[in-house]
């Protein structure tokens, strides 16, 4: 039988200027535009039937500060599809307590990669299928990486960054993706800092290149302009895809995206 893909919506959440909860869009993790209400959007999405939902707190890891669970909370009780948070989370306690306050999954970048153990503190206290590691990957054009993959003509590597992008860590992407699988991680979360918001499609010699070293799932993200670009990602390996602007701002729905997957012989749940 064969596994279903999965188009998954993602919003992207801040404190406004009042400290409440609100929704925002940008290019390459920056020029951030107010796009609407974290729980309305939810529903919005429920209701238009995504697969999953992925809530991200983005800036909890860099201020130092908790995920925003009760705002977690109010999306869980509207919606009742799978739900994945991430931001901020960086103890066994925190990876509880949010799943205390409705999330299916965690999603952890930073955490991760300050203390390895955490993923798999995390996959024997809650299993595997509640961690998902994700990855906020940019392009490096040196010789200092581990898996190089040919871009353009060029040679380059991946490297996992923290803070929305803004601090490189030198850890090679596909070392980390394999690391991660090893310890217990049930899904890998693959962005691209190069791609983000661009609406130029995936970065497939990352996707392809996470999706060749592990058997574990991936999720393509970043850079997702049309429906085209996630046939193009699931062609690469993806088991799942997930887009945010172009569903937010009513380019296309989700409704029409898995009907034109579904023409293209993408296997999806409509």
């Amino acid at each position: 039988m064969t596994l279903t893909k999965r188009v998954i919506p993602c919003i992207d959440v801040d404190l406004d200027d009042d400290g409440e909860a609100a929704v925002y869009t940008g290019v390459n993790f920056e020029n951030l535009e107010y796009t609407g209400d974290p729980v309305e959007l939810a529903k919005k999405y429920n209701e238009a039937g995504a697969d999953e939902f992925v809530f991200l707190d983005i800036t909890a890891s860099a201020e130092g500060r908790e995920t925003m669970l009760d705002t977690v909370e109010q999306v869980a009780d509207e919606i009742f599809i799978p739900l994945t948070v991430g931001g901020g989370i960086r103890t066994r306690e925190d990876i509880k307590e949010t799943l205390r306050a409705g999330a299916d999954k965690v999603s952890i970048n930073t955490g991760a990669l300050d203390r390895p153990e955490l993923i798999t503190e995390g996959a024997e206290a809650f299993g595997s299928q509640c961690i998902v590691i994700s990855v906020d990957a940019r392009r490096r054009y040196d010789e200092d990486g581990e898996y190089y993959e040919q871009v353009d003509g060029e040679s380059c590597w991946f490297e996992c960054t923290v803070k929305g992008g803004r601090e490189g860590t030198g850890v090679d992407v596909v070392e980390w993706a394999q690391e991660a699988e090893e310890r217990g991680a049930g899904e890998l979360f693959v962005n691209s800092i190069d791609q983000d918001g661009t609406k130029d499609g995936y970065d497939l010699p990352l996707t392809g290149a996470v999706c060749d070293a592990v058997s574990t799932p991936v999720i393509a993200s970043s850079g997702c302009g049309e429906p085209e670009h996630m046939r193009e990602a699931f062609e690469s390996g993806a088991d799942a895809a997930l887009a945010a602007s172009i569903f937010h701002f009513g380019e296309y729905t989700i409704e029409e995206t898995k009907r034109y997957l579904d023409e293209h012989d993408v296997p999806v749940r409509l």
